[in-house]
């Protein structure tokens, strides 16, 4: 359903030198985490940026995700700490986990990964399953703004990197198509790879899509699979979200559906 989707994480390294770096969400996930007690579950986990911070609370931890190779590199990171995460390999619409949770998060916007009103479904039906009742739900999705679905349609710069490994400059750059009969952004992410003599070594380009849900509109997506809103967010500094927000961060609790 959504391996066409996944170019972006094809390359593991490259998405860990791009995103570890974030960690901002971490503190108020610890913060949440510690009110609970049980196995601590990351949905759509990827390399374990966020997982592996939790796993040091000492707490059962699982992560899931569907991209086999983003997990190969979680377990190489986390056998280095000695962390014992329960590494798994799933359709996050289809969970099929031992244990439930109280505490569950989702977060690097990957809510947005699912396109259509069926899979959002599916996908927090299938946390809801997998939740203890009254336990904390917290995940984040980008801002529909104007400014964010309205990106250039031709090629923009985004920011510039080194690479770690070959110390190159990357020059990274965008072009965004958006779709609003579906509410989904298309990007193409283009990166080059600039030498000490500032010349062009290397280019490559990967393409991502990403649906955009509205507050009203999540407000009710929520309500509907079982989930009662306790807090939205424009970062993860706790700040009420308003119109010029970036990102909607969601702390949720499970109540029967």
């Amino acid at each position: 359903m959504f391996n066409d989707n996944l170019e972006e994480y094809d390359d593991p390294i490259l998405y860990d030198t791009e995103n570890d770096p974030h960690q901002s969400d971490i503190p108020l996930l610890i913060k949440w985490a510690q009110q609970t007690t049980g196995p601590i579950l990351d949905i759509a986990c990827g390399t374990g940026r966020a997982t592996i911070p939790l796993a040091r609370l000492g707490r059962p931890t699982v992560g899931v995700d569907l991209h086999q190779g983003m997990l190969d590199q979680a377990k190489v990171k986390s056998d280095k700490l000695d962390l014992a995460i329960d590494w798994k390999q799933q359709d996050c619409t289809k969970l099929d986990l031992p244990a439930k949770s109280s505490f569950v998060y989702m977060v690097g916007n990957s809510f947005q990964h699912f396109h259509t009103n069926e899979s959002q479904n599916a996908l927090l039906t299938s946390i809801h399953q997998h939740m203890n009742e009254e336990g904390i739900f917290i995940f984040d999705t980008r801002f529909p703004s104007a400014e964010e679905l309205l990106q250039p349609t031709t090629e923009s710069y985004w920011r510039t990197y080194q690479d770690p490994i070959t110390h190159h400059q990357v020059d990274v750059y965008t072009i965004s198509e958006y779709d609003a009969l579906r509410q989904i952004q298309h990007y193409t992410t283009i990166r080059k790879y600039i030498d000490e003599h500032k010349q062009l070594v290397k280019e490559n380009k990967t393409h991502i899509s990403l649906r955009y849900v509205y507050p009203q509109e999540m407000e009710r997506i929520l309500q509907y699979n079982g989930f009662a809103i306790i807090s939205i967010y424009k970062n993860w500094d706790e700040t009420p979200i308003d119109n010029d927000s970036y990102s909607m961060i969601y702390i949720c609790k499970k109540v029967s559906s």
